[in-house]
């Protein structure tokens, strides 16, 4: 089974933002990623990206055949993904691609978890937005 942990850190909303996911499964695999994003965006349009770019990590690393659990402490993107429906089209627009690759997934859970359980992605977000500050000074 596949752990995957997202997370997003913006300044300002919207502003410079970085994604950070935390990745574990079978065979002591553990991979961190911190990313700056290159768009400003609301934090809630980094959240969507933090799991579209965590569902394209494990897609390229051949990881799709696992059973896949997702946890993210945005309630907006564990609810959108689960009844694949966002209200806000710049939301809904994330979702397309993000059910593309759950679909290829024999079976995937998302679940939102509190803050306190997600500090590893939000550690590796902060690190992707402190990156992303420096490129702009």
């Amino acid at each position: 089974m596949l752990k995957i942990y997202t997370d997003a850190a913006t300044k300002g909303n919207p502003g410079p933002s970085g994604v950070g996911i935390v990745i574990s499964g079978p065979k002591q695999l553990y991979q961190q990623l911190a990313i700056p994003l290159q768009e400003n965006c609301s934090n809630h349009e980094a959240e969507f990206q933090a799991l579209l770019i965590a569902l394209q990590h494990i897609e390229k690393q051949h990881l799709l055949t696992e059973t896949v659990m997702i946890y993210t402490d945005s309630k907006i993107v564990a609810n959108s993904v689960e009844r694949n429906y966002a209200k806000n089209d710049q939301f809904a627009t994330y979702l397309k691609p993000i059910h593309h690759i759950l679909n290829q997934i024999e079976l995937s859970f998302i679940n939102w978890i509190p803050e306190a359980q997600n500090k590893g992605a939000d550690h590796l977000a902060r690190q992707a937005l402190q990156l992303k500050l420096k490129e702009k000074a």
